[in-house]
């Protein structure tokens, strides 16, 4: 089995000091229904064993109340990000960069997957554009 496609714990943002640093000090962005949080760290500052960005998934409880839907919502956030970080991954290691990015889920309504995969996609672009000017 390849390793392409793959959301393993190591590179999921934990701990509450880089989640605090990232929420206070890092720029944002939205993509109806995500909200995007990244902060660039240089590849001395982050982990030597990942160069690829940490990723932080969030729905709030403040917006569903029931841990199903927003269990439901974070899996699919996830899912989406698992399918399309490829690109992400591949610019973080040409620039020795790593992230530290969040994906908050900001509406009411439950979306479906396509939807979601779509506003996915159109964040991952944005955060290579990010990337990009970061390095001229």
């Amino acid at each position: 089995m390849s390793d392409r496609f793959t959301f393993p714990k190591s590179e999921k943002l934990c701990g509450n000091i880089r989640i605090k640093t990232l929420y206070d000090t890092g720029r944002h962005f939205t993509c109806y229904p995500l909200r995007v949080t990244y902060l660039l760290m240089p590849q001395e500052q982050s982990s030597p064993d990942s160069p690829s960005p940490l990723v932080l998934v969030w729905a709030g409880k403040s917006l569903f109340r029931r841990a199903v839907l927003r269990n439901r919502l974070r899996r699919l956030m996830r899912e989406a990000y698992r399918l399309n970080a490829l690109l992400l991954k591949e610019r973080c290691s040409a620039d020795n960069v790593s992230m530290h990015v969040a994906f908050n889920y900001i509406t009411k309504e439950v979306l479906d997957f396509s939807q979601i995969e779509k506003a996915m996609r159109k964040a991952i672009e944005k955060l290579i554009a990010v990337l990009e000017e970061n390095h001229e």
